[in-house]
């Protein structure tokens, strides 16, 4: 395919660059601005090293030139995002909202992809939401009876920025919506902590669900479906404890390790959710550019 659609970015920070590395490496995806405040950033530089369009100028880049993209990532933060998001619908813009917003169509990409490519302005959740929904949701599915899950994120203290830190109320607030939407379960639970150790460590997320009784032959097998079909576009996806079953409660695990395109490989939480983003916008090109 030679035409490519063209993408902005809104956010100069690790997400962002993270964001533009991969935008880089697509075959129908073309950055063609990158936007930030602070020219001086490392983003902001990364990006000019690059070759790549760049502006201080935040949301005034889109609104004083609203035909340099079709596309637009917005990798600021929730609070920011409430007031892009009537900017960038007046415009015409879609948008893939990479922050804890709730305001556009949340997205899990192997649960609900073909839905979201109908919306305008698209969720991206949250890390954990991503890398424990599609278990969640298989968990459900095959334990229709769960009275309880519970999910526990472990990231890198490190891999924490400030957007992450300020919107950490956000983040739980938004895990929580999607995980009860997607997977039926009304009682849950999302736990997030920051680890401290050096070296760092790659992200861990473990699931709990409170059961009666299930076939853990049968619940196996599902969720090793799911997991394959999610390393088709986050390789760094791996479940390391298969789902256990004892005390009437189910306990799988997972682990994401990052790509190490701008971020360290430890930083699984932020390469995940960026993962699930280009695979949207891929599929968002291939619909337009027919």
């Amino acid at each position: 395919m030679s035409k490519k659609l063209k993408v902005g970015i809104l956010g100069s920070g690790n997400i962002g660059t993270d964001l533009l590395i991969k935008i880089l490496r697509s075959d129908i995806l073309e950055c063609t601005i990158f936007v930030g405040r602070n020219l001086s950033s490392s983003g902001m530089r990364k990006a000019s090293n690059l070759g790549i369009r760049v502006s201080d100028q935040s949301i005034n880049a889109f609104k004083n030139n609203p035909k340099i993209c079709d596309l637009v990532f917005d990798a600021t933060s929730a609070a920011s995002h409430k007031k892009h998001a009537a900017v960038f619908k007046e415009l015409g813009m879609k948008v893939i909202d990479m922050t804890p917003s709730q305001i556009g169509q949340m997205c899990i990409p192997v649960i609900n992809i073909k839905e979201c490519l109908k919306y305008d302005n698209v969720n991206m959740v949250t890390c954990g939401g991503q890398a424990s929904i599609p278990i969640a949701t298989v968990l459900k599915k095959e334990v229709p009876e769960i009275e309880y899950i519970e999910v526990i994120s472990t990231i890198a203290s490190r891999s924490a920025g400030l957007g992450t830190r300020a919107n950490i109320d956000e983040y739980i607030y938004t895990t929580q919506r999607c995980l009860k939407e997607m997977s039926g379960c009304d009682n849950v639970k999302i736990i997030l902590n920051l680890n401290p150790a050096v070296p760092c460590i790659d992200m861990q997320t473990t699931i709990y669900a409170q059961v009666k009784d299930c076939d853990i032959e049968k619940l196996k097998k599902s969720v090793d479906n799911v997991v394959k079909q999610m390393q088709q576009y986050i390789p760094g996806y791996q479940m390391v404890i298969a789902p256990i079953f004892e005390n009437n409660r189910i306990m799988v695990m997972i682990r994401v390790k990052g790509l190490g395109d701008y971020l360290p490989s430890y930083a699984g939480n932020l390469d995940i959710i960026n993962c699930a983003a280009i695979e949207l916008a891929e599929k968002i090109a291939k619909k337009e550019l027919v």
